[in-house]
């Protein structure tokens, strides 16, 4: 009597523990199965002209905003590029100017240097100038070419002082200093004396 309880007992419980299982795996199936995703509030009904058109319109001006960014970007980036191109083509122009004083001094002692051309002090004057110019001409460096008789350009010559001459009104008489300019840019005029016309005589009166 006792073992016939007792295996109904187990039996129970076994059929308990299958009931138990069978809801676990009920719940288990309910909770992978997704819910329906809502609609986003932000969705647009495109079946909706008014909705359709202000859609439209929104993805004009996001549109319209980024092109205007990207354009403004892109000249921002050119006009950096173009700055620091100017400042590394320029950055030493102010050592070059206080080297120009240097170089008229240099050929004002080459022109006393001159009159003893064998000598050993001439020979390495000479040897430094070349130098000189070396260094000027890799820094971009020119000397403006003029002559005598040229006629007076206010673009790279500056006129000192003018002296009466025969000949015509402008024309440079003599040379008072070189000029240079750095890499096509005026770093500093030539000093000139120029021919301006003879005053005309005012007749006497009576």
């Amino acid at each position: 009597m006792t073992a016939d309880m007792e295996e109904q007992k187990q039996s129970r419980e076994s059929e308990e523990q299958k009931q138990q299982g069978e809801q676990q795996g009920d719940a288990c199936a309910y909770e992978q199965t997704e819910p329906e995703q809502p609609m986003p509030e932000g969705d647009v009904d495109h079946t909706d002209p008014e909705q359709a058109a202000a859609a439209t319109d929104d993805l004009t001006k996001w549109r319209e905003l980024a092109l205007r960014t990207a354009a403004e970007y892109d000249n921002y980036r050119k006009r950096c590029v173009k700055e620091r191109d100017e400042y590394t083509r320029y950055a030493t122009r102010s050592l070059l100017e206080e080297m120009l004083p240097i170089m008229d001094n240099f050929e004002m002692g080459m022109q006393m240097a001159e009159k003893e051309k064998g000598s050993m002090i001439y020979i390495g004057m000479e040897m430094v100038r070349k130098q000189l110019a070396d260094f000027l001409s890799a820094q971009g460096v020119e000397q403006i070419p003029v002559k005598l008789g040229d006629a007076f350009d206010h673009n790279v010559h500056e006129a000192i002082q003018s002296e009466v001459s025969e000949q015509e009104e402008g024309t440079i008489l003599r040379i008072l200093r070189p000029g240079y300019t750095l890499k096509g840019k005026l770093l500093r005029p030539v000093n000139v004396v120029t021919a301006s016309a003879p005053q005309q005589e005012r007749p006497v009166e009576a």
